[in-house]
């Protein structure tokens, strides 16, 4: 858990000056051996991909996040337990799923589908047989990212595997695997190519031979994402995933991108697919014969924005005709796709929903913001407030006594958390913590001889915040947003996570990075730019970002280092 480490940082620092003062001697093992983790905080959910629960126990449901690993919940999201540590190689959950049969068995695919340029691979397929005590892991090593599992609905021992494979490179480990005893050993058996992965898959709602899988070309670099091919598409089996076919009557023929599909028992002939496509082709889809035959209900472009990231379509079991999209908004359908409404969740930037099948107004739903559940068809929704799976970017810490540890919480503020609660609060020690200016992207860093005092950076614009009055100032280098620029045409190219660091010689001097190293002395009034460019400037890593559909110029991909060239003459910007 990041929070976790978070704390262990905290602990070592303290430790590590505590033997410094004493003068003990020691190699590292010597030095924190008997140091040990605790976690500080914070208790504010982080981004969470993966969710399912228990269709018997209505009170329990499973979220996995896509650092923070596998937790469980038995009372509707009052509290949470982590289920996963010391079990998962990967705190990357990409999907989630009980067996219909038996709920106690559940399988777990590592390596979340959203794959944005920090996505942490995973480390193969989990499963327990006792409602996550304890876990085995079933192997897939190399699949990277995991995009769906799914258990036949009467003999647990027969699963399926969507591996998208390796987000950053080629690899063979990737397309449709089927266990038939329970995960001991499995077989390929859908495979396309060693770029080209599988992102979603379903059985039939009442024929467990017939099964759909979608086809997805991506690949992650440092510079942009890649998203779709002319080899994306819609595949179907009707003998239990022995043989496939391709079906595309009705679907686009030219570059197909993300695919998610949906079933519901309420009309078992019919497949939804969430098409990432060319304009006008994207969308979604319908088909009313057991896919053999597709047409398009739905255009609306906010349910495809960010289909890397998002992409995900849900049919209520019970009601065919009731639909659910999560991207950065949450939308709903009541009339088969046709038109769509938002639903209000606790958070932005949505990702996956499980609807319990015996009551169809439970859900259990996820974003950014964590996992939250409702029991009134999405009127209301636990807390997120207590979940320890927040994404940070970063670690500092100040000189106060007990002493303060900052980072940038992904889709969140930049957060403060002391070491030690300094004192009893009503609201108990998960009320301390701070938002210190910037934003997500963070990071914060208090200034040495003034805690109160913060540099916190917010996609490139510079912020100094005082604590002590709850203001921040923010200052642009160059008066640029990043957003929306092909990064060739910034005069700065600031990452959205850009650096700053104080020098330790003088609190009064703060660095900040874009390609070049910039100087202030004046907290951000003015600026002095101190070294030449320090990147390559290579053409074809300075473009825009997202091909060849749908593009995401938002900074992420910009790109600021190399260590393959030298640099040219220096002349100040």
């Amino acid at each position: 858990m990041l929070a976790g480490l978070l704390a262990g940082i905290g602990l070592i620092l303290s430790g590590v000056h505590a033997i410094g003062q004493t003068g003990q001697q020691g190699g590292p093992s010597a030095v924190f051996q008997d140091l040990t983790f605790r976690n500080i905080g914070p208790t504010r959910g982080g981004r969470v991909t993966a969710v399912a629960g228990h269709p018997d126990r209505p009170s329990t449901f499973l979220m996995g996040a896509t650092g923070g690993g596998l937790w469980k919940t038995a009372d509707f999201g009052q509290s949470w337990q982590n289920v996963s540590d010391n079990f998962f190689a990967s705190p990357s959950i990409g999907a989630i799923r009980l067996a219909p049969s038996n709920p106690e068995i559940i399988y777990v695919g590592t390596g979340s589908d959203g794959v944005r340029s920090n996505v942490i691979p995973g480390k193969g397929v989990y499963k327990t047989t006792n409602g996550g005590k304890t876990w085995t892991h079933l192997g897939l090593d190399k699949t990277g990212q995991i995009g769906a599992v799914e258990i036949h609905p009467v003999n647990p021992d027969i699963a399926f595997v969507a591996a998208i494979g390796n987000a950053f490179a080629p690899n063979p480990e990737r397309g449709v695997f089927r266990t038939l005893d329970g995960g001991k050993t499995w077989d390929k058996v859908l495979f396309h190519s060693d770029t080209v992965g599988f992102a979603d898959l379903e059985f039939h709602p009442t024929n467990p031979n017939v099964l759909y899988a979608a086809a997805w070309r991506t690949e992650r670099k440092p510079w942009t994402i890649v998203s779709g091919s002319l080899e994306g598409g819609i595949y179907k089996s009707e003998d239990m995933g022995s043989t496939w076919r391709k079906v595309s009557k009705g679907l686009p023929q030219g570059v197909i991108g993300k695919i998610d599909l949906a079933v519901s028992e309420g009309a078992p002939n019919r497949v939804y697919a969430l098409v990432e496509a060319l304009p006008e082709e994207g969308g979604v889809y319908r088909s009313d014969d057991w896919g053999e035959s597709w047409n398009l209900v739905s255009t609306r472009k906010e349910l495809l924005d960010r289909p890397f990231y998002y992409c995900n379509i849900d049919a209520n079991p019970k009601n065919p005709d009731v639909l659910f999209v999560a991207a950065t908004g949450f939308w709903r359908s009541n009339d088969g796709g046709k038109t769509w409404g938002s639903v209000r969740v606790p958070h932005g930037d949505n990702h996956e929903i499980w609807i319990n099948p015996r009551d169809t107004a439970i859900w259990i739903q996820c974003n950014d913001g964590g996992a939250n559940i409702t029991r009134d068809a999405g009127k209301t929704w636990s807390t997120q407030e207590n979940q320890s799976t927040a994404e940070l970017y970063q670690v500092e810490v100040d000189d106060q006594y007990p002493y303060w540890l900052y980072a940038g919480q992904q889709d969140n503020t930049t957060i403060a958390i002391p070491s030690l609660p300094p004192y009893d609060a009503p609201a108990g020690v998960n009320s301390f913590w701070l938002a210190v200016g910037g934003c997500e992207t963070g990071p914060a860093v208090p200034k040495p001889g003034n805690h109160n005092i913060v540099y916190s950076n917010c996609k490139g614009c510079f912020g100094v915040y005082d604590k002590r009055t709850g203001q921040e100032r923010q200052y642009f280098v160059g008066a640029t947003n990043i957003y929306g620029h092909n990064p060739k045409d910034l005069k700065y190219r600031f990452q959205r996570v850009a650096p700053i660091h104080v020098s330790p010689h003088n609190p009064n001097v703060v660095y900040h990075g874009s390609q070049y190293l910039h100087k202030t002395v004046d907290d951000g009034v003015t600026w002095q730019t101190i070294s030449p460019d320090l990147t390559a400037f290579e053409p074809d890593k300075q473009v825009i970002s997202g091909s060849p559909i749908t593009r995401d110029v938002t900074g992420k991909s910009i790109t600021v280092r190399s260590t393959t060239s030298t640099s040219p003459s220096f002349k100040p910007a």
